[in-house]
This record gives C-alpha cells, sequence and structure tokens, in this order.
C-alpha cells in the first residue's frame, strides 16, 4: 500500500506541474492577461485625463477651442509630448516647450496607452541604431532637418514666438518620434517619406551631434559659423592692435 502511494504522488506532482505550465503558457489565457492589463492601463490613463488634460483637449479627446482633437494622433504623439515636458500646458494659448516631466513614466504609459485608443495613429517607434549609417544620416539631416534644427543640432528660431528646439536633449526615441509626428512647426516624416531605416540612420547622427569631434580647434558652443566669424574677428583685431602698439612702443 505504502509502496503505490509513494508512486501515485509524484505522479500527481507531475500532472499538476503540467497543468500549471499549460494554464500559464496557452494562448487565450496569456492574451487575456494582456487584454486586462491593457484595458486596466486605459483606465488609469482616461482617469489621469479627465484630471489633467480633459480641459483643453475635451472629455473625450474630441478638442475643445483651447487644445486639439487627439483622436488619431496615436501612442507616439502622445509619448512625444509627455516625456519631453511640452503637455499639460501651463496656460492653453502658452508656446510648448520642453520642461521637466508633469507625470512620471507609469503615468505617462497610461496616458498613452489611453490616447491610442481614442483613433489609429503612429506607434511609438522601435530605434535600433547599431546598424545605422551615420554618414547617410549626416545627409538625410542636412537636407530635411538642418535648415531648421541648424547643421549642429543646436536650433534657433524660425520666425515670431517660433523656434526650432535644440536636438541635445532628445533622447533617440523621442528623436524619431518628431519625425513621426510633427510636433508644433515642424513637418510629419512618415514611411512614405523617410523609412525606418533613415529614421535609425538620422538618429545616429544625432547621437553623434551630442558629442562630436571638434577637430581643428575649440566648438565655441557649435552654433555655427557666425560666432565663430565673430570670434574670430575680435580675436584677429585684438592682436593685430597690440602688435601696432608693440611696434609703436619699440618706436
Amino acid at each position: 500500500m505504502r509502496a503505490t502511494a509513494r508512486r501515485v504522488w509524484p505522479a500527481a506532482a507531475f500532472a499538476a506541474l503540467v497543468g500549471l505550465l499549460l494554464l500559464v503558457t496557452w494562448p487565450g489565457t496569456a492574451a487575456g492577461t494582456r487584454a486586462r492589463d491593457s484595458s486596466g492601463l486605459v483606465d488609469q490613463g482616461r482617469a489621469l485625463f479627465q484630471t489633467g488634460c480633459s480641459t483643453c483637449h475635451g472629455t473625450n479627446g474630441g478638442g475643445t477651442h483651447q487644445g486639439p482633437s487627439l483622436i488619431g494622433v496615436g501612442a507616439a504623439a502622445a509619448d512625444f509630448q509627455l516625456s519631453t515636458g511640452r503637455m499639460p500646458l501651463d496656460q492653453p494659448q502658452s508656446v510648448s516647450i520642453r520642461k521637466p516631466r508633469r507625470y512620471d513614466h507609469q503615468q505617462i504609459d497610461a496616458l498613452v496607452a489611453y490616447v491610442a485608443s481614442l483613433g489609429k495613429g503612429p506607434a511609438i517607434p522601435k530605434v535600433d541604431t547599431k546598424q545605422a549609417d551615420i554618414a547617410h544620416g549626416q545627409v538625410l539631416f542636412s537636407d530635411n532637418c538642418a535648415g531648421c534644427h541648424s547643421a549642429t543640432g543646436a536650433g534657433g528660431a524660425l520666425g515670431p514666438g517660433i523656434a526650432a528646439p535644440s536636438l541635445y536633449r532628445a533622447t533617440d526615441t523621442q528623436a524619431a518620434e518628431a519625425m513621426r509626428t510633427g510636433p508644433g512647426p515642424m513637418p510629419k516624416f512618415g514611411p512614405d517619406t523617410l523609412s525606418t531605416r533613415q529614421v535609425n540612420d538620422i538618429v545616429k547622427y544625432v547621437q553623434y551631434l551630442k558629442h562630436p569631434e571638434d577637430r581643428g580647434g575649440l566648438g565655441l558652443g557649435r552654433v555655427g559659423p557666425i560666432p565663430e566669424g565673430f570670434v574670430a574677428w575680435i580675436i584677429g583685431l585684438g592682436l593685430l592692435l597690440l602688435v601696432c602698439r608693440w611696434i609703436g612702443a619699440r618706436e
């Protein structure tokens, strides 16, 4: 009797373990768990949205006279605006600029999930620069980005109240999100304009701009040829004046 019990218990334990593994890994169960998790995240985001965003964007995200509709903007646009602190605004008509985030990462994920549920739009890009071509990225950046963000990525004024921001603080994902969603006056570069590989190449070059090799001298803030020429004139003229004074003193 005892020998039989010894044989039954291992078999029962093995069967229970197999059943547990099937329960955990069964596709329907996993999908159901993910669906519940996703639904919970959306619900959390909806609550945050009603508190911090609905005044300008409407209770259902359809927009008001103080803010645009968010239906169909996608996860990428929401993540960019929230992760860079551009949203929410202190005043509805104020300029959207980069500032410290108002929400933590978990809250941002929830808000992004809710905005994404309002309508189909660009997803958060998956950036991979391991195989990116930095030389090709420089060409693409010069053709599509340097006109506003400057050749060094330092940004600059575009007109009254309009400025292209510096790219030095942008993460890889934020740079890709900006290209895909076109925040503010920036044009939108969809997949038909820039492929995923081209976006990766540009991001790779933006990475380089944050810590470039200043060959041939000081970087001088890397804000372009105008300050470099100004410094050259000041130093050059200053040295010439000193030389002239030294010569005059000797005579």
